[in-house]
């Protein structure tokens, strides 16, 4: 089956505002059942000469089941980066959400204002430099700092500050999948890639269970779409814009450390020399 590739963008961002669609992959990466979902988008533009480079970001609100039983309210925040140099946006949407007064709720029991915990999921483009597992979970645990003992009670105070990540490589993907979060993350397996255009992937859609099988048919309708094959068009333009860009910023670093370090060569030669200057 022909599926639109959700690495772009405009695809992903089609994919997610199916709730259902959103439901099952959010609840899939954190491993825990959530009970309600809602979400607003959030642009930014990266202004470039040519133009400028929409960076999508998803925020949910959503109500998830702990093992307990009980219920919380967390903000989730999906980002997909294609090059490494979005470490600085990453940050500075983080330390926005925090200052987010909409991201305070009332809570019901207290009656007292109550920060929503962050879980932050990353879906990269390009590889990590060390680590090779397809999914990373980066999890908070506390300690007692004399007896290294593990303090297993959740604090309001660290639970406000601190958070949870989860970083998906796209690029490390494997075809062998252990668990039903890689069969499902296999959907951006660029190794699918179709041969009439990148835009789209070939999967097979009987290898995907049941329950998955409501992505792989919005992504195959969104690849039917005109609207969407025209924005990724564009995606492309602005990203092969943005790359060139970067190799002149590289290589202009390149020269410049190339003629200071010619400059020291010949300043060392004329001090040996005895040669002022």
């Amino acid at each position: 089956m022909k599926v639109a590739n959700p690495l772009y963008d405009v695809v992903f961002k089609y994919l997610m505002q199916d709730m259902r669609v959103a439901k099952l992959v959010i609840s899939n990466i954190i491993e825990q059942e959530i009970e309600s979902l809602d979400f607003a988008f959030t642009e930014l533009n990266r202004k470039l000469p040519g133009g400028g480079l929409t960076v999508l970001r998803i925020d949910f609100a959503a109500k998830i089941r702990e093992p307990d039983g009980s219920s919380k309210l967390v903000l989730i925040e999906l980002q997909k980066a294609k090059f490494p140099t979005d470490i600085t946006r990453f940050r500075k949407y983080l330390g926005k959400q925090y200052l987010e007064e909409s991201n305070i709720h009332l809570d019901e029991k207290t009656g007292k204002k109550k920060a929503l915990p962050i879980i932050s999921i990353y879906i990269l483009g390009h590889n990590l430099q060390y680590n090779d597992s397809p999914v990373i979970h980066v999890k908070r645990e506390y300690y007692d700092h004399a007896t290294k003992e593990k303090l297993t009670r959740k604090e309001e105070f660290i639970e406000s500050l601190t958070h949870d990540s989860y970083i998906i490589q796209v690029g490390r993907l494997r075809k062998k999948h252990r668990n039903k979060l890689e069969t499902l993350l296999s959907i951006f397996d660029q190794s699918n890639a179709s041969k009439e255009s990148k835009h789209f992937l070939d999967v097979l859609e009987s290898s995907f269970p049941d329950e998955f099988k409501v992505v792989i048919r919005r992504l195959h309708k969104a690849s039917a779409s005109r609207e969407l094959c025209e924005d990724m068009d564009m995606e492309d333009e602005i990203l092969e814009e943005l790359a060139t860009q970067e190799r002149l910023i590289a290589y202009e670093r390149a020269e410049k450390e190339k003629a200071e370090a010619e400059k020291a060569r010949l300043e060392k030669l004329l001090k040996q020399a005895g040669i002022e200057f």
